[in-house]
């Protein structure tokens, strides 16, 4: 029963990363360039994200377990290191220069565009040399 709730919330969220255009690189791009073109439009939807997640994270954060009963696992470690800088520096230009992150990225393959099968093929390489890299 869990995985058919969490194939539907998935599916919640896809539609909901198409609705609010996160799956439109031009969109993104258009939001990540400060200049006379700027669209600002985003910030509503990261602005209801961290509003909904404040909440929500707190109210799980009480029982230490989530709404399917399922562990609640939250990183323990608080320390910022080099493969932390470098993961999020790698993380923000590359999300820069295509318009993508991992998340959108996955559920514009729905679409059949070639550029983005190219940008998750290249996400799961790179997840996989990352691996490699820490054993």
């Amino acid at each position: 029963m869990s995985a058919i709730i969490a194939l539907l919330v998935g599916i919640i969220f896809g539609v909901g990363l198409i609705i609010a255009q996160m799956t439109n690189p031009s969109k993104i791009i258009g939001f990540l360039t400060f200049s006379q073109n700027w669209d600002p439009s985003l910030l509503f939807v990261m602005a209801s994200a961290v509003f909904i997640s404040f909440f929500a994270f707190n109210f799980i954060k009480q029982n230490n377990k989530t709404l399917l009963n399922l562990d609640l696992e939250i990183p323990k470690r608080t320390d910022i290191d080099l493969s932390l800088i470098a993961g999020a520096a790698l993380f923000g230009i590359g999300w820069g220069m295509v318009g993508f992150c991992p998340a959108p990225a996955i559920v514009s393959l729905a679409f059949g565009n070639s550029q983005t099968l190219l940008f998750v093929v290249s996400m799961l390489i790179g997840m996989y040399l990352f691996k490699l890299t820490k054993k």
